[in-house]
């Protein structure tokens, strides 16, 4: 007996959903990121209007002044969907872990100089409630904000938010002690020098346009002050000092930030696009909370960084304005 093997292609009849091969074209299968991430966003057959905003339906996109024809236009670089996130942080928790397992299990954190250990408490244990702060303001976003392929995006930054509050949390632990943590909640509370940048979490907390509050947030506040302390206060200063172990432990947030800036200088730039209104309320929107995110940092720059505080914010200061530039805004 003879057998014969033969490969027969069996071609599908359709590559893709209907909603996407009417995006996308029916030529070819759709991603996984398009899949999860188009067209799902809620626009008819609503029971009932939101008694909070009776003027609106629940999902609206009415409720920026941002005007686009397309909100799936403001889509992810980083194309993250939920199995995509889940994976790329995975990693990253586990790279996480490890710096943490290093500097425990080598003594490095006892290592450290006194004056260095307390500097870098006292720096970034209240930074938890901005963390957390920022968690918030993301939800809110998700909440209020229309196409998926932004309000998940902006689930993903709030979650991450809430994973840095917990980071900074251990860091407390590892170089202090429980004691820590609540001593960085009376610094927050009533230390002079943060008294400026808590009023200014506060105030975002409270703004209505879910659009504004990205660039407040994501934009501005995110991309001025991760600069300052992980970059130049961390990075730079302490770990020049004999605090290696401090970057080490606060690694995951400097890479997260250059990783997430991808996303928000992408949203702000194909919105800017969109029209010259837009760009005008941006640009408007941009400069205002630069102004006030400096103004709210600079007590906390020269308590931490001392004399040369100005010049650096300074520079932090150009530095944005040139990203702003690229994103297409005139600030």
């Amino acid at each position: 007996m003879q057998i014969d093997l033969r490969t027969v292609a069996i071609e599908p009849q359709r590559q893709t959903f209907d909603h996407l091969a009417r995006r996308f074209g029916a030529g070819k299968p759709a991603s996984r990121y398009q899949e999860g991430s188009y067209d799902l966003q809620p626009t008819h057959n609503f029971h009932y209007r939101p008694s909070w905003d009776p003027e609106r339906e629940l999902y609206d996109a009415r409720r920026t002044a941002i005007v686009m024809a397309d909100w799936y236009a403001l889509k992810d670089p980083r194309q993250f969907y939920y199995g995509s996130y889940t994976q790329a942080r995975s990693r990253q928790q586990e790279a996480a872990e490890a710096s943490f397992e290093f500097v425990e299990s080598r003594g490095l954190a006892e290592l450290l100089a006194p004056e260095l250990r307390d500097a870098a408490l006292g720096l970034l244990l209240p930074l938890r409630h901005v963390a957390w702060a920022a968690d918030l303001n993301n939800c809110a976003i998700c909440a209020d904000g229309y196409g998926t392929v932004l309000t998940q995006a902006a689930m993903y930054q709030a979650m991450d938010n809430l994973g840095i509050a917990q980071y900074l949390t251990r860091i407390g632990l590892l170089l202090g002690d429980v004691e820590s943590l609540a001593v960085a909640k009376r610094e927050w509370l009533a230390a002079p020098h943060w008294q400026p940048l808590r009023r200014l979490v506060e105030n975002m907390l409270v703004q209505r346009d879910w659009f504004e509050l990205f660039v407040a947030q994501n934009f501005v506040l995110d991309g001025l002050l991760y600069p300052l302390v992980y970059r130049e206060a961390v990075d730079q200063r302490m770990a020049a000092h004999g605090g290696a172990a401090i970057a080490m432990l606060t690694a995951f947030m400097t890479d997260w930030f250059a990783e997430t800036s991808k996303w928000t200088d992408a949203v702000i730039k194909t919105a800017a696009a969109e029209s010259d209104a837009n760009r005008a309320l941006l640009s408007g929107w941009t400069a205002n909370w630069r102004d006030r995110v400096l103004a709210a940092l600079e007590p906390l720059a020269a308590h931490s960084l001392g004399a040369d505080a100005g010049e650096l914010l300074g520079n932090l200061a150009q530095a944005f304005a040139s990203r702003a530039a690229k994103a297409g805004l005139a600030i």
